[in-house]
This record gives structure tokens, C-alpha cells and sequence, in this order.
């Protein structure tokens, strides 16, 4: 079965000066203010970005795969922590995401969560997304 989020935008005003907000309106979850400086400054001050939103979805969406792949292979992990940093480059876009992912897992040697994460990383629908960006991962198993 086919299911659709949806997310509202709302912009006033020139790129560099104006502001606006989006509203995840699928959940409900709220309204969250978004600004150019947001996007391209080292300090977001309290407002989000597209790639703020992107990591979020690509981190939670790995996360998803890896534990699903890892359940499927008889070794379900009891923890995946994973963060996603998003890179954007005015005048240029998203120039890459990288992907850092530890989980505890047991039953499984390190060579084998790193082929796990890598397939997940391969695999993930955001990931597959993605495709015109590179994307990195690094993985370390915990105990």
C-alpha cells in the first residue's frame, strides 16, 4: 500500500531577506520557521533548512533500513543511532551527506555490520533519492 506525506511551505519576500515556514501537515507535528541565512550560516538560530529536513529523513530512514536488514538476517540490533550531516553549498546545492551509524548488535562481527550498513545505505528509498549526491558512510558497532 502506497502511502503520501505531505509538508506545506509558505515564503514572503526576496530570498536573501525574506522568510517562511513548513508545516509538516501529514503528523501535525508543527509549523517551523525557515530562513536563507537558517540555510547557509553556521548558526541556524533557532529556524530549519532543507537540508536540516533531508538529514532528518535520510538518518531515520537508514536507521529503519539497517535495523530491518539486520532483523532479516537473524541479528536484530538492540540499538541504531545514526546522524546525517547535509552539506550545502551556495551556488552549488547539496554537495554531499555523510552518514554516521553505531548500533549494538549482537552476534555479528564488525566486517559484517560494515557490509550490513553499506547495503542499507545502498538500499534505503531516501538514499536512492539521493542518488545525484555522494553520499558517505562511516559505521562502528557498539557494545
Amino acid at each position: 500500500m502506497a502511502a503520501t506525506r505531505t509538508a506545506n511551505a509558505h515564503w514572503k519576500g526576496s530570498l536573501m531577506e525574506g522568510a517562511g515556514t513548513v508545516d509538516l501537515a501529514s503528523s501535525g507535528l508543527g509549523t517551523f520557521d525557515v530562513t536563507w541565512p537558517a540555510r547557509t550560516e553556521q548558526e541556524p538560530n533557532g529556524k530549519t533548512s532543507p537540508e536540516e529536513l533531508i538529514a532528518a529523513a535520510h538518518s531515520t530512514c537508514f536507521s529503519m533500513s539497517l535495523s530491518h536488514a539486520l532483523a532479516q538476517a537473524g541479528t536484530p540490533p538492540t540499538t541504531v543511532d545514526t546522524t546525517a550531516d547535509v552539506t550545502f553549498q551556495p551556488g552549488k546545492g547539496i554537495t554531499g551527506v555523510k552518514l554516521t551509524v553505531k548500533a549494538a548488535v549482537e552476534g555479528l562481527s564488525a566486517e559484517q555490520f560494515e557490509e550490513a550498513a553499506q547495503d542499507a545505505k545502498k538500499n534505503c528509498p531516501v538514499s536512492q533519492a539521493l542518488t545525484g549526491t555522494t553520499i558517505t558512510l562511516e559505521a562502528t558497532l557498539v557494545d
